[in-house]
């Protein structure tokens, strides 16, 4: 079953209440939350004062992938912060075991993302530890840009080794990427300016989805 998961940080920060609500109603079953330190990628959003305040508002599960360059130290709270999934960057500076354990520790699910760039093989010590896979199918760190085809053989490899993880993409998802990341074997679509910027947000999922 293929799942969306919009990304907030294509919504309108002036009105978050009311763009969870949308994506409660939409029929999308995640909400994916970019958290950007400034260096691990050159731009910076939000943290865990707003995932908390969120987390107030809306049942939604929390999809929270960490741009940021030691995630290990900042498990823990953004676990208490609401978080239900926490997703690092295997090129981030923290040992990978020890931050996996880390959430684990907490009973959060755990995924890891890599970069467009980072071959898919570099994951293979923690494909059995973890329980999501996120593949970036655009350089991390600024919504809105375009698909890079070149990740497919990237998802293609991670579901034949993996069948039954949760293998998500993010980044330049619409009507038109969406079916060929569907069919390298991704199961779960994250999509930013597609989703938030669409009049039917029911529809967009719907489309995401078939």
């Amino acid at each position: 079953m293929i799942k969306v998961s919009p990304s907030l940080l294509a919504a309108d920060f002036g009105n978050l209440e009311k763009e969870l609500s949308a994506v409660k109603e939409s029929g999308a079953e995640f909400i994916h939350l970019d958290v950007m330190d400034g260096l691990f990628v050159n731009n910076i959003s939000f943290g865990i004062p707003v995932i908390k305040s969120l987390r107030a508002k809306s049942d939604l599960f929390f999809d929270t992938h960490l741009m940021i360059i030691d995630p290990l130290s900042y498990i823990k709270a953004f676990s208490d912060a609401g978080s239900d999934m926490i997703t690092f960057h295997l090129e981030c500076n923290s040992d990978i075991d020890e931050t996996i354990a880390a959430i684990k520790k907490e009973n959060k699910k755990c995924g890891i993302s890599i970069k467009p760039k980072t071959e898919a093989e570099a994951l293979l010590p923690y494909l059995d530890k973890i329980d999501s896979v996120l593949v970036m199918s655009v350089e991390p760190g600024f919504g809105g840009q375009s698909f890079m085809p070149e990740v497919l053989p990237k998802i293609e490899k991670i579901r034949a080794w993996k069948p039954d993880i949760l293998l998500s993409v993010d980044g330049g998802i619409d009507d038109k990427t969406a079916p060929l990341a569907k069919k390298a074997g991704a199961d779960t679509l994250v999509a930013g300016s597609y989703f938030f910027k669409a009049q039917d947000k029911s529809e967009a999922v719907k489309i995401l989805k078939a």
